[in-house]
């Protein structure tokens, strides 16, 4: 791990422009500002294209400091998201002004969607890279050298860092000033913004493997919505071929050209979504494993643990959102 003990500032550069997220700008912003309160020294400065001040996607707009050719050198420059870049082809200014503060920093990132435009500028090509799992086959699509990772929070690759949608960022950030100032600055920066201290690169962005598109095939589409209505009920392989009137081999092979998975698998990761959301709501594991179609809570911690590396405890422990009254 690398401390950073220079006596100069640690400048950190965001890229934005008109339509930038603004949440992809203020989370990593926050992070670094509140490290200052702990005794790091960076200075952040936001960069346009052109040096114009910007509208980001909500309207506010955002004041820059000047352009990538006014920058002195950074030692961290990230690329924000936009809802416009996965949709269309990035434009030439935001490409150019990446590849000159790229080729001055010692480490370059992305937020989000921002991954469109570091891949654009050619500094994705044979690396490792992830985004927002709902546009992450895009970037494969558009990148095919990339090896993206949909399901990944952030990714390191070298001095090139991604990270996947919008709060990922603040993930991203609290791992660089770890890497800069170590664990315990970090933990204290975290605490103050009342954030955990940091998910781990790897792990899983929630329900992506639930978010693509719907199944081509109607019978296959109707199996889907009947898992999806009533997660919790019988849902066995024989059960659901049943259903449609077909036998085990050819569903089973349905779901594997379509959805590349198993029946068993997605009726699985249905009842592992629908129990976060019991979790959320305050039940806890046990009640939550009983209301979405989990035989025990071990089976339901094995699930857990293999897709976030927790357990359904510590899950609400970090994320759940609201208390339950009555007894346990």
């Amino acid at each position: 791990m690398r401390v950073d003990s220079s006596p100069h500032p640690h400048r950190v550069a965001i890229l934005v422009y008109d339509g930038v997220k603004l949440l992809d700008v203020a989370g990593p912003a926050e992070v670094f500002a509140e490290a200052n309160r702990c005794g790091a020294d960076y200075r952040i400065a936001l960069l346009s294209p052109t040096g114009a001040d910007v509208a980001s996607s909500i309207g506010i707009h955002l004041s820059v400091d000047g352009n990538a050719e006014s920058e002195p050198a950074p030692d961290t420059f990230l690329v924000a998201g936009g809802d416009i870049y996965p949709r269309t082809a990035v434009a030439r200014d935001l490409v150019d002004a990446t590849n000159t503060l790229a080729a001055r920093a010692t480490r370059v990132g992305s937020i989000c969607t921002g991954a469109f435009i570091l891949a654009a500028a050619g500094l994705l090509d044979g690396k490792r890279a992830t985004t927002h799992w709902k546009v992450a086959h895009q970037l494969a699509a558009r990148h095919p050298t990339t090896h993206v990772e949909p399901d990944s929070i952030y990714v390191c690759d070298g001095a090139t860092y991604t990270s996947a949608g919008v709060s990922a960022g603040i993930d991203l950030a609290l791992a660089l000033v770890e890497e800069d100032h170590g664990p315990d600055l970090t933990r204290d920066v975290a605490r103050h913004l009342v954030v955990y201290l940091q998910r781990a690169g790897g792990q899983s962005q929630f329900s992506a493997p639930l978010q693509g598109p719907p199944p081509r095939t109607p019978a296959l589409r109707r199996i889907v919505d009947l898992v999806t209505a009533d997660p919790a009920g019988n849902h066995s392989l024989t059960e659901l071929a049943t259903h449609l009137n077909v036998s085990a081999r050819h569903l089973t092979r349905l779901f594997r050209t379509e959805l590349s998975t198993t029946p068993a698998r997605y009726v699985e990761l249905i009842r592992f979504d629908m129990a976060k959301a019991l979790l959320d709501q305050g039940h806890n594991a046990t009640q939550a494993a009983s209301l979405a179609g989990f035989p025990s809570y071990e089976s339901l911690r094995r699930v857990f643990v293999r897709e976030l590396s927790m357990s359904p405890t510590a899950f609400q422990r970090r994320f759940g959102t609201a208390q339950r009254t009555d007894a346990e």
